[in-house]
């Protein structure tokens, strides 16, 4: 029998063994680190994937270098030039165990990071100084008082905004969390925040009884916690000791800007009941429908009748107004609502000029009733300087940039407000059409999945899902969406814009007659794109100016509209611009 040895000796004796552990342990701890420091550098998600399948490529020559060479004092040579007396395998093989040993004990602290400490699936680091107010519970066994702790839930959101090192969940984002089963370490995370405030609150007669606690999200482990029961008179002192305590659990500093002005809901007189109507009106306009602004504008006429100089409540009640003229009425009755907004609105900030929600309304107002985009640009600079923590100004702000054709610093103020309101359904919406319009498609479709997924009943974001699968040129799935939708003027809308991308030219004529046919003081500036998307100019500018003449609310969209700058250098575009106001330029590209 031969004295030669056998190949699993061989491999052995040149070290073929150790050093393929060596390369396992240290490919899985470098992608490892990889992956867990790439997206806090804004390296792409894929680089990890590659990088292990570089590593896997690598391997067998990795393998046949150690079978082949060998280290020697000399340095790097092939093993046959090494005679066995001067062969130092044995030694090297001792260091290659402490190497081993050093890598795997590398990757297992790093799989141990991993897992224990805290990270946003986003890569973005959670801040020490961040906080979401979750809803208080309504334990008074009674329904109808929802309003009350929903209200208390809303001060004290923004009250603690007024503290400048603190980022606070905007409300959106925190009532999604109502009754949630989730664990506090899984809300921490979708939120992005340190600490949740959590607790109950029962109203009783004239007795109030309020249970919170602050905890730290990534184990739920309590930092404070208290309970109050005190005469419903003593409601506002209450509110502020609560501020107060969460504040100093937090070492968060109030805002040191002179722009900034402490912001409050309450009556100036301190009238109870006109507090209450107040949050009863708050509650009935988050529902956002017809019947509950109507139930909110007499809640709101109830506050500002108990106190004359009630100014959040005429804010308020200008919002409700405008609300309800844009969304729900037509003709007469709009003109008349949008006056009466006004008038809430111009006493609102006769009372407290330095109230953000009333700025907030007026640039509505400008836009939507004046067509007056740069003033209303203006209120909502104004609105943002005096509460620039809260998202549903800068939002605002963002999306009257993106009127005046500023689109790229409209992206990053509504990625901004995103950081302080992660799951708003409408700003995710807003982000999704910004995206596309500068081309960025496969980030818009993923901006407004979310949004559906958010809010899945709502039409107006599947109606702009259908947009982005046209653009994108994936007429299955647009299609899909614009059949899903209800029976009405968006549907017919989407189906006439989708179906234009499809094979069948006599149904893409057909459902722009029937949109036409049926809508056509409702939707004009919708048929002008759809003429844009068919590559008729001459129509898209005809209709154009019927919108105009409508006074048609499309025309916002003029210069962040994928379809319509396609016609971006025709002079006619300039032409129509300046004679609805707008700039006649925008940084946004369009569709090619």
């Amino acid at each position: 029998m031969s004295g030669r040895p056998s190949f699993l000796a061989e491999l052995r004796r040149r070290n073929v063994i150790r050093a393929g552990l060596l390369y396992i342990g240290a490919v899985w701890a470098l992608a490892q680190g990889v992956a867990q420091l790439g997206p806090p550098l804004g390296a792409p998600e894929w680089i990890t994937r590659w990088f292990v399948i570089a590593a896997g490529i690598g391997f067998p020559f990795w393998l046949a270098f150690a079978w082949f060479y060998e280290w020697t004092p000399q340095g790097l040579k092939r093993e046959s030039e090494v005679a066995a007396e001067v062969s130092i395998t044995h030694s090297t093989a001792r260091k290659m165990d402490f190497w081993i040993i050093g890598v795997l004990g590398l990757a297992v602290v790093l799989l141990l990071t991993d897992r224990l400490i805290p990270h946003r699936s986003d890569g973005a680091a959670i801040s020490d100084k961040s906080i979401a107010v979750l809803p208080l519970t309504n334990d008074s066994g009674d329904k109808d008082q929802q309003y009350f702790s929903d209200g208390l839930s809303d001060d004290l959101i923004n009250a603690l905004m007024q503290f400048g090192n603190l980022k606070v969940i905007g409300r959106n984002s925190a009532f999604q969390f109502r009754d949630s089963k989730e664990g506090s370490a899984a809300i921490g995370l979708k939120l992005g925040v340190a600490y949740l405030l959590t607790g109950s609150v029962r109203k009783l007669g004239d007795t109030v009884r309020i249970n919170a606690q602050l905890v730290k999200a990534a184990d739920g482990s309590g930092v404070w916690s208290q309970s109050y029961d005190r005469p419903y008179i003593d409601l506002f002192k209450l509110q502020d000791e609560i501020t107060e305590a969460v504040a100093g659990a937090l070492k968060a500093k109030l805002l040191q800007n002179g722009d900034v002005a402490m912001q409050s809901e309450r009556p100036p007189n301190g009238n109870l009941a006109a507090y209450n109507a107040y949050q009863q009106g708050r509650f009935y306009t988050a529902r956002n429908n017809e019947p509950d602004l109507r139930t909110a504008i007499a809640h709101f006429h109830d506050a500002v009748r108990l106190d004359p100089g009630y100014a959040a409540a005429y804010a308020w009640l200008g919002n409700a107004q405008a609300t309800l003229a844009g969304n729900y009425l037509a003709g007469a009755d709009t003109a008349s609502t949008y006056a009466q907004a006004q008038s809430a609105i111009d006493t609102a900030l006769r009372l407290n000029p330095m109230l953000p929600q009333a700025h907030m309304t007026q640039a509505r107002l400008m836009m939507n009733r004046n067509f007056d985009w740069r003033g209303a640009q203006v209120e909502q600079r104004r609105a943002l300087e005096l509460a620039p923590n809260d998202p549903r100004i800068l939002v605002a702000y963002a999306w009257g940039s993106a009127i005046l054709g500023q689109v790229r610093a409209a992206i990053d103020l509504t990625e901004q407000a995103l950081k302080l309101d992660p799951l708003q359904s409408g700003a995710r919406q807003n982000l999704a059409l910004l995206l596309a319009v500068n081309g960025r498609l496969d980030e818009a479709k993923a901006a407004v999945d979310k949004a559906v997924e958010l809010q899945p009943s709502s039409d107006t974001h599947r109606v702009i899902q259908a947009y982005i699968a046209t653009f994108r040129g994936d007429f299955p799935a647009a299609l899909a969406i614009a059949q899903s939708l209800s029976q009405g003027m968006w549907r017919d809308v989407a189906l006439a814009l989708v179906l234009q991308i499809g094979p069948d030219r006599a149904a893409a004529d057909a459902a722009l007659q029937n949109l036409i046919d049926k809508h056509i003081d409702s939707s004009a500036y919708q048929i002008a794109e759809i003429y844009a998307l068919r590559r008729d100019p001459d129509n898209a500018f005809k209709w154009l100016d019927r919108a105009w003449d409508a006074r048609d609310g499309g025309i916002v969209f003029l210069l962040n509209d994928a379809l319509l700058l396609r016609y971006r250098h025709d002079p006619r575009y300039a032409a129509f611009a300046l004679k609805v106001g707008l700039p006649t330029t925008t940084d946004a590209k369009g569709l090619p």
